[in-house]
């Protein structure tokens, strides 16, 4: 499974993406950046404040507290195992995205289809807003995240001691979930990589949350990319589960994107193929 930040590329730019519990989106200054834990994603600060909530799990109450070097090895070995066996899943996706600077905001509500190993779907089920961000930004967020699973790059991106650098940096309570808190910071500036922080459960060193800036967009079009991103174990995978970004880009100005995963459902091999549509009816 691609467990690690999913990267999904928007109007040339590389998203950490992917998501799911609703956020509700409300216009913002064009001064002002990604706000975690009441502090600017760009400080470079771990956040503190957790507005997801995580349910826990009443059989991780009695398991061990794994040490930090065992969480991270831990979160790397089921990470491996689930890019590995690349479970085909279904679940209802909700995109939200705001322009400010053109008073333009749109809502995408889409069922997204994932067939293993590099086939990923989206049909369309309800939209509210202006054509402008359906067509201009949602849609070509849709077909680029297709586009980058269908590539398979997902080894470039993962959270990995290939990719980064990773640095401990204590223990803290998250919404009622105790994690260790990791520096992450990439061996090399290429898009899809970010510099931030990753949280892994303590008892089972599950990915909860990374969060921080990309380090390089392929675009000049494109800068400022930060997201804070969170993840949930459903059933044997690791998936995400919230995601909220913000980028400024040439002519369109500041964004805002919110995207939201819900209802995930494995899919069963022999029902797979009857589920493949055109990835051109997200459009």
């Amino acid at each position: 499974m691609k467990r690690t930040v999913f990267v999904i590329l928007l109007m040339g730019m590389w998203l950490p993406g992917d998501a799911s519990a609703q956020v509700a989106i409300s216009p913002a200054s064009a001064g002002s950046s990604l706000m975690a834990g009441g502090q600017p994603v760009s400080n470079l600060q771990p956040s503190t404040d957790r507005s997801f909530s995580w349910p826990i799990a009443s059989d991780t109450r009695t398991l061990p507290v794994l040490s930090a070097q065992l969480a991270f090895a831990e979160f790397q070995r089921r990470s491996e195992k689930q890019s590995a066996e690349s479970a085909s899943y279904s679940a209802t996706s909700v995109i939200q995205a705001n322009l400010p600077d053109r008073l333009e905001y749109g809502e995408y509500e889409v069922q997204k289809t994932f067939t293993a190993p590099h086939t990923l779907l989206f049909k369309p089920i309800r939209f509210v807003g202006d054509q402008f961000v359906k067509v201009n930004i949602i849609a070509r967020l849709l077909q680029s995240e297709v586009d980058h699973v269908e590539r398979n790059d997902v080894a470039q991106t993962a959270i990995s001691s290939a990719n980064y650098k990773v640095s401990y940096k204590g223990e803290t309570d998250v919404a009622g979930r105790a994690v260790h808190i990791f520096q992450v910071k990439p061996h090399k500036k290429r898009p899809g990589l970010f510099k931030g922080w990753i949280y892994l459960d303590v008892h089972t060193g599950s990915l909860l949350r990374a969060e921080g800036r990309v380090v390089k967009s392929p675009s000049l079009f494109v800068k400022n990319i930060e997201f804070v991103q969170d993840y949930m174990d459903i059933g044997s995978l690791t998936l995400p589960v919230h995601i909220h970004t913000e980028a400024y880009a040439f002519l369109v100005g500041r964004m805002i994107i919110d995207i939201t995963h819900a209802d995930y459902q494995p899919i069963p091999l022999e029902i797979e193929s009857s589920l493949i549509q055109s990835p051109e009816s997200s459009r």
